[in-house]
């Protein structure tokens, strides 16, 4: 066989191989869906009225899921930590209290060492959730609640740990978006728990870096373009616009660098002319509690580079300008 032929198969082969993983793995996940019932409920219920922390364990692969799941349960409002079972068995067992709920994973639920961490904490008061294949192993005959994930073959050659970890990882998905809910857990809760990063910046709120104060460039509507331009250029940061309200201090409208321009095109700008007879009515607005994210997506639909922040009574309270939203990069 000439090797191209050769090579051309080899990839064939490995596409089939691919998609028969995935395959298997899709059918493990349909199957623990239903598979959910009421000890599923009560491990949720569990969770959420834990006192103290969700500890999560597991030995092998499992134990990168556990340290997964714990990471999620922590960043949606359920406190948790992950321990290890083998350093719970020398000394680590010292980190779960009476208090704490304890996610065991064991896919075949025989492990030696999810064993032996199991009886002392029980021993010790904590609650003990499984997740394991069957309620009829020793791990889901320990444990007070057991989240059946089903006993299927490994994908794949059927030795490493592939389809057990895909369900486990699913599972802890699902246990933790809803202890989130059963918890009252918002997007504002999430916001605090994610500072930094893309997610972060787009879960502040526009009150937080929207131009307030002197950086605020505001005229009345009855003010001359020259006091304009003046309040314009004088503006620390520079916004490129002016925001007009009325004698009330509602807002009228708002003039930009683009207006100006558009005055200078067609002919000789007559700097004695009222603000409002040349600027922009219907100013782009949104509300200081909203994310910064719905901010960029007004700038963004309406080709603006300004948008002006209002109160309930249409008050400017503030501008947010692209030049913010693309330091915060979410432009």
């Amino acid at each position: 066989m000439a090797p191209a032929r050769q090579a051309e198969e080899t990839i064939d082969e490995a596409l089939a191989l691919g998609r028969e993983v995935l395959s298997d793995e899709a059918r493990a996940l349909d199957d623990a869906a239903g598979r959910l019932n009421g000890d599923f409920k009560e491990a949720c219920r569990v969770i959420a009225e834990c006192e103290g922390r969700l500890v999560v364990t597991g030995m092998g692969k499992a134990n990168f899921v556990a340290q997964k799941i714990s990471a999620t349960f922590a960043s949606t409002g359920t406190p948790s930590l992950f321990v290890h079972p083998a350093d719970a068995l020398h000394g680590d067992l010292g980190r779960i209290t009476d208090r704490d709920v304890v996610l065991a994973l064991s896919h075949s639920g025989e492990t030696d060492e999810m064993l032996s961490l199991a009886k002392p904490v029980r021993q010790m008061g904590a609650t003990v959730l499984a997740m394991t294949a069957s309620k009829a192993s020793s791990l889901g005959r320990i444990a007070d609640h057991t989240l059946e994930m089903g006993r299927w073959e490994e994908a794949g050659m059927g030795l490493a740990p592939t389809t057990s970890t895909t369900v486990m990882m699913a599972l802890g998905d699902a246990l933790a978006m809803v202890v989130m809910r059963l918890r009252g857990f918002t997007v504002d809760d999430f916001a605090q728990f994610h500072p930094a990063g893309a997610l972060g910046r787009r879960l502040k709120r526009v009150k937080a870096v929207m131009r307030t104060g002197d950086m605020l460039p505001v005229v009345k509507r009855t003010a001359m373009l020259s006091e304009v331009i003046a309040t314009m250029t004088a503006t620390p940061g520079r916004p490129g616009a002016a925001v007009v309200v009325t004698k009330k201090g509602k807002l009228a409208g708002i003039f930009t660098d683009g207006d100006l321009r558009r005055i200078s095109q067609s002919g000789s700008i007559e700097l004695d002319t009222p603000v409002h007879k040349s600027m922009g009515r219907h100013a782009k607005t949104v509300r200081p509690n909203q994310h910064v994210s719905a901010a960029a997506d007004v700038l963004r639909t309406f080709h603006v580079d300004q948008v002006v922040v209002v109160d309930a009574d249409n008050r400017p309270v503030g501008l947010l300008d692209v030049q913010d939203l693309l330091t915060l990069r979410l432009m």
